[in-house]
């Protein structure tokens, strides 16, 4: 899987202000800004990212995938975006 591929897909599932994905094919490194993150928990966060993926994380077509989540205004207090 590529990273366009893989941001296509979380993406289409999360209504995404940024996506930023690292990774060589399995093993993925993103950091996530969205909306949808505010008054959510990082292990929630991280569950609606895995959701957009389904079947992927189950078939080991992205093997790893570790991240970074915020909300808009995470985000930009930290100078980004």
């Amino acid at each position: 899987m590529t990273a366009d591929q893989l941001k296509s897909l979380i993406a289409a599932g999360l209504a995404c202000d940024h996506i930023d994905l690292e990774g060589d094919g399995r093993h993925w490194f993103a950091t996530i800004v969205s909306a949808e993150f505010a008054g959510m928990r990082p292990i929630a966060r991280h569950q609606r990212v895995y959701a957009t993926l389904g079947e992927r994380m189950k078939t080991d077509e992205v093997h790893a995938l570790s991240m970074k989540t915020f909300t808009p205004a995470e985000w930009s207090a930290r100078g980004a975006g």
